[in-house]
């Protein structure tokens, strides 16, 4: 038995034959070409590079149909590199100047990007180099006219692996790929984000020690929690980790018992548990995990990797097909939320200096009538089939929701004339802003629900992007702060007699359950994966239990301190 460590990064246990798949780094022989050959390489170079586009815009249709529309947007970060104005450009000066072939120029321009990334001290931008190697490597091919390597096991296996790259990584058939260790990689390289969104055990990191496996038919552990891997284990540790594969079984068969059944606390007051989902793909998940409805539909798939706007058809045929497969369960759709980190080119909006707080969502909707106004025709028709409803995202004000109602009664009067069928349905907003927290006493006057964004919630709150590394110590769904405003925006709504729903990173957070109970909120919106666990969470507790825990929460002074108190309070 040989055990060895290195990083986990998607959990599960897998246990089954390994397969070695160790790639011979063959260095690239130069290949000197004359003056009147540059033109047909840099031309070879050209035509690679689009075709590796085209390949890229199929992968992410087909990525998000495995991983759901946001994790495939990875693979934008690749069309980027392929349009960045230094890349191509370098590597086309290397073939002018140093008269040498496409694939020499190319990887002097990795090696050159390599240096300079491993120079840089956060993890997460310094292990971006993986993406630059991956686009590389798949111009490469298409210059030496290499198939892409998509691994055809002809049984399931336990890949071990130099490395993987995202596009390897997401090709893979998951039903014949129990798990994966690589001598290479990094917990937040997108190689890692995608395993775990296939649900896939791996580690990464091994060391070159994982290579010099020879035996390729040996019995292998991955032990993806713990970061490790087991080779040719004992007759007692591979008993030991078949009952850790039976329980982590047992598990699953449990949450499964909650697919068919409500959410309830013990003392019988129940919470719908709705699914969010970016693409027609996501919807199968949530039906397949028992979602109680859609509680964030994101449409601005209908409107990405394509150079002109979605038509009201095109739009209609989506939203009845998702109004029909949920049968009366509602399907809250949100319209467009562009802005922010969110960019359509053919709109032509303008750059801004910070997008953000800028020029997004509801606030286009008045200058840009037209664009909205086909995606509410579509949804108002839809609804006529199904429990549909209409979100507006970004309200910072009365004037805008009223405006929104505004634009809503123009189509209804144009549905009218032209003799359309479509369904009143109820109208609600995000509230997502702090001033839209604050008034949300007023707001509730103009709506029908309310649905808490956590994710902009925060940010705007504590003025931390998100995204923004440098200021992730700051940003946390536990700010006395948030949660303050989260229970302001449920105490109006139901003062009002409206209901109130929560999406965004904080609603699929175990520890908060018992909060989100004690503020009274109606319905929590999480991804598939996130649904059958937090029906299970929410029956552990009773509302006395959870509104104890609430009230001490809502006098914490601190992050640090809400921590404790939902740590001490955890029924994990």
């Amino acid at each position: 038995m040989e055990k060895l460590v290195g990083i986990g990064v998607s959990p599960g246990i897998a246990i089954g034959k390994a397969y070695l798949r160790n790639k011979e780094l063959k260095e690239h022989q130069r290949s000197d070409i004359m003056k009147n050959q540059v033109e047909a390489e840099i031309t070879r170079l050209k035509q690679a590079s689009r075709q590796v586009k085209e390949d890229l815009v199929l992968l992410i249709k087909s990525a998000s149909e495995k991983i759901g529309l946001t994790n495939a947007e990875i693979f934008n970060a690749h069309l980027l590199i392929l349009d960045d104005p230094e890349f191509i450009p370098q590597v086309i000066s290397i073939i002018d100047q140093e008269k040498v072939d496409a694939v020499t120029a190319i990887n002097k321009v990795v090696k050159k990007y390599s240096l300079l990334f491993s120079q840089v001290q956060d993890e997460y931008i310094r292990t971006r180099i993986s993406d630059v190697e991956d686009v590389a490597g798949q111009i490469k091919d298409k210059l030496l006219r290499k198939d892409r390597d998509k691994t055809d096991f002809t049984e399931p296996v336990i890949l071990l692996a130099d490395d993987l790259t995202p596009s390897e990584t997401v090709l893979m058939d998951p039903d014949m790929l129990l798990g994966f260790a690589a001598a290479g990689g990094s917990k937040t390289s997108h190689t890692a984000i995608i395993a775990r969104c296939l649900e896939i055990p791996a580690v990464v990191g091994v060391g070159e020690v994982l290579l010099s496996k020879e035996n390729d038919s040996e019995v292998t552990i991955i032990d993806g929690d713990n970061g490790i891997i087991i080779l040719n284990p004992t007759p007692s540790v591979l008993d030991e980790y078949n009952k850790k594969q039976e329980s982590r079984k047992q598990l699953i068969t449990s949450l499964n018992s909650f697919k068919n059944r409500k959410a309830a606390t013990v003392d019988g007051r129940t919470i719908e548990v709705a699914g969010n989902m970016g693409n027609l793909g996501d919807l199968n998940r949530l039906l397949e995990q028992g979602s109680d409805g859609v509680g964030l539909f994101r449409t601005e798939f209908l409107y990405m990797e394509r150079e002109k706007l979605p038509s009201e058809e095109e739009q209609f045929i989506v939203y009845r097909e998702i109004a029909l497969k949920m049968a009366e369960k509602p399907v809250i759709i949100r319209t467009l939320d562009i802005g922010g980190d969110k960019n359509i080119p053919y709109l032509g909006l303008p750059a801004e200096p910070n997008p953000f707080l800028g020029y997004r969502a509801t606030r286009m909707y008045f200058n840009r009538p037209e664009i909205y106004k086909a995606q509410l025709r579509a949804i108002l028709r839809a609804a006529f089939s199904g429990n549909i409803k209409i979100m507006f995202p970004m309200i910072s004000s009365v004037q805008e929701v009223r405006k929104a109602h505004s634009i809503i009664r123009e189509v209804k009067a144009e549905l009218i004339r032209e003799g359309h069928d479509f369904s009143d349905i109820e109208v609600g907003i995000m509230v997502e802003i702090p001033s839209a927290a604050i008034i949300a006493d007023v707001l509730a006057d103009e709506v029908d629900f309310f649905s808490i964004g956590t994710n902009d919630l925060v940010q705007y709150t504590l003025a931390a992007d998100r995204t923004n590394k440098s200021v992730s110590d700051l940003y946390s769904h536990y700010h006395p702060a948030v949660l303050k405003l989260i229970s302001l925006t449920v105490e109006a709504a139901h003062s009002k007699g409206i209901w109130v729903g929560l999406c965004g990173e904080a609603a699929a957070d175990p520890l908060l359950i018992p909060f989100f109970i004690g503020v009274g909120l109606d319905e929590i919106s999480v991804s598939a994966g996130s649904i059958l666990r937090t029906k299970r969470d929410i029956g552990k507790w009773t509302v006395t239990e959870a509104m104890e825990i609430t009230h001490k929460l809502l006098r914490t002074k601190s992050v640090e301190e809400v921590e404790f108190i939902l740590s001490n309070s955890s029924k994990e």
